[in-house]
């Protein structure tokens, strides 16, 4: 799962095409919905929430196709959960379930599948899915695979996010990390489907209790998050 540098749009071309390939949409839409998308999650401000994080779920969610109810509409979530993300921002949610609900009509897609893609989006926003509602958890356990990863994707992770709140103080930034990362801890699993949650649960609390540890020593901070001390 090692991940490292971010990757160019064409490199999720092909992925977002299989989606069509049954369609009768219009070819000339379906490539510039995915050029929107590839701008969109190449803006500046994304250290973290760009096309490696789409990638990254793509292939986790991939995994899953067998047990999924709608497996298209996972896939369509997935592309688009955050396209719209401005760290300051408390609607980001809500804003890519109304884009991408505004899209996919566009592309002819049922009206089924894309009242099940608004939900999934807007599930993320508190990580919650009903008991019954699997394609929810495989989206959500996707989204959430890199807190379970090896330590140097762990540490990608950290470093972007941090970047993506730059405009935080560094105490500012640690208070509300410490709270969100506890919170995670604070719930009876991690991960909701069984997969997930055997392969990841126990190394996601170990790297989230080792992010609280540095987040609460200046020193181990400031390596966590590539920044340099002022005595240096």
């Amino acid at each position: 799962m090692l991940i490292k540098n971010n990757i160019s749009g064409i490199e999720l071309k092909a992925q977002w095409q299989i989606l069509f390939d049954n369609s009768a949409g219009d070819r000339r839409e379906e490539r510039k919905v995915l050029r929107d998308l590839i701008d969109a999650y190449s803006e500046a401000h994304r250290f973290y929430h760009g096309l490696t994080h789409i990638k990254h779920i793509l292939g986790v969610i991939a995994t899953f196709q067998g047990q999924a109810k709608n497996y298209q509409a996972i896939q369509f979530a997935a592309w688009f959960h955050d396209v719209v993300y401005h760290p300051n921002a408390k609607d980001n949610e809500e804003k890519s379930a109304a884009y991408a609900a505004k899209v996919l009509t566009k592309l002819n897609i049922c009206s089924a599948t894309i009242d099940a893609v608004t939900q999934m989006i807007l599930n993320t926003k508190y990580h919650q899915a009903a008991p019954e509602d699997i394609d929810s958890q495989i989206l959500l356990d996707a989204d959430l695979a890199i807190l379970g990863a090896d330590e140097a994707s762990y540490q990608f992770y950290a470093r972007g996010i941090r970047r993506e709140y730059a405009r935080l103080s560094s105490a500012e930034y640690r208070l509300g990390r410490i709270q969100v990362l506890q919170q995670f801890l604070q719930r009876s699993r991690i991960y909701y489907t069984q997969p997930m949650f055997g392969q990841y649960e126990t190394k996601a609390r170990h790297n989230i209790l080792l992010e609280i540890e540095a987040l609460c020593s200046a020193d181990s901070y400031l390596e966590l998050t590539g920044q340099k001390s002022s005595a240096a």
